[in-house]
């Protein structure tokens, strides 16, 4: 992947994020400056946090941060947009919409996250069954076990 812009995760939370501004600015005015503000905020904090991470890919420990964050703002989207159906401010047809929108995009920003957390080759050991700063190659098991 050469940049950002050809990530589906991107793409997807950047249309989005688009759709949220568009709908943010139907709520009434005494929303305007509360919810609607929260949900602009935190549906652009998706995608920006994504080209950001990208951006600082000197380390992948940088990188996965700015993705972690953006799973907590695709999270946040969720916590809205069900409050937001709630209190009647959608209804259950739009909220079931976004709710899939952003849950899709969560688990591609899982997804993302664990490419990230793997390790450099295929030839090692998952790394949540090693103990921290330990490595080991499959084939240095391969010969232990013969």
């Amino acid at each position: 992947m050469n940049t950002y812009r050809e990530l589906d995760v991107y793409k997807r939370s950047y249309t989005l994020a688009l759709r949220i501004h568009a709908l943010s600015l139907q709520l009434p005015r005494e929303y305007r400056f509360d919810i609607a503000d929260q949900i602009r905020r935190a549906s652009r904090s998706i995608p920006s946090n994504i080209a950001e991470g990208y951006a600082r890919r000197k380390s992948n420990k940088d990188t996965l941060n700015f993705i972690k964050d953006a799973l907590g703002s695709n999270d946040e989207m969720l916590f809205n947009l069900e409050f937001m159906k709630d209190v009647g401010l959608l209804n259950q047809e739009t909220y079931h919409v976004y709710q899939k929108e952003y849950t899709i995009c969560g688990k591609q920003l899982y997804n993302l996250i664990q490419s990230f957390e793997q390790p450099a080759t295929s030839n090692q050991i998952p790394a949540t069954s090693r103990k921290p700063g330990e490595v080991k190659h499959l084939s240095t098991l391969r010969k232990r076990n013969q």
